[in-house]
């Protein structure tokens, strides 16, 4: 029982030490690739870009999208966590309540997929990158391992990829349409979206300058 304590406790203290070294490593160096990636059927298309070359109008159009309590919260939104678990209960269209921080964390260090196991692991991630990253490292990591279409990772592949111009020129349009499809990259349309992916997109276009008058992205650029 001993020898089985002591082989827990060893495998416990190697994943929290890996743990944390990874996420120091990631706050400094571009991450070069993630397990969606490496398991997504269609191969990976990805193009690194500091945020200073994102085009700002993404950054407000995915936390009005996604997560518009992301300079607001640590990590986790407990609001928006019980209002989608309400809806979901009430059997309104099914949303999730992950913040930005969560999302990132899942994408960078986990899988896709659902489960307790993975839950806990993506909260413990999340904490971590909360304490050690800063809001912009959170916001640029994620706009660069982001599922943005079939194959397609990141802003600047996925901004070539529907509009053939960089992600450091994104019009609040094109932004909002990127933002939308996120939660479904595979599914939703970007470049000619219909009915209710429209209009979440044209509400979202209009979210952007809302964000910048209220300076709702702030903490991203401190």
């Amino acid at each position: 029982m001993f020898r089985i304590l002591q082989i827990l406790t060893a495998l416990v203290a190697t994943f929290i030490g890996l743990s944390l070294f990874l996420t120091v490593a990631w706050r400094f160096v571009p991450v070069p690739v993630t397990a969606t990636m490496l398991m997504d059927e269609n191969g990976y298309t990805k193009d690194w870009q500091g945020l200073d070359d994102i085009d700002r109008s993404l950054v407000r159009a995915v936390i009005a999208a996604e997560d518009q309590n992301f300079c607001e919260h640590s990590g986790f939104d407990y609001a928006a966590m019980q209002a989608a678990m309400e809806n979901n209960l009430q059997g309104g269209k099914q949303r999730g309540g992950s913040t930005i921080s969560q999302q990132t964390a899942k994408n960078v260090f986990l899988w896709q997929g659902g489960g307790f196991f993975r839950k806990g692991l993506e909260a413990w991630f999340t904490v971590l990158i909360e304490n050690l990253w800063t809001k912009r490292r959170i916001m640029e990591v994620y706009l660069n391992v982001a599922e943005t279409g079939i194959g397609t990772y990141g802003a600047q592949a996925g901004s070539l990829r529907y509009f053939g111009h960089g992600a450091d020129r994104l019009s609040n349009s094109e932004a909002a349409r990127m933002a939308v499809a996120l939660p479904s990259p595979k599914k939703r349309e970007v470049k000619n979206p219909q009915g209710w992916l429209r209009r979440h997109g044209d509400r979202t276009a209009r979210a952007i300058d809302t964000m910048a008058r209220e300076g709702l992205d702030a903490c991203v650029y401190e």
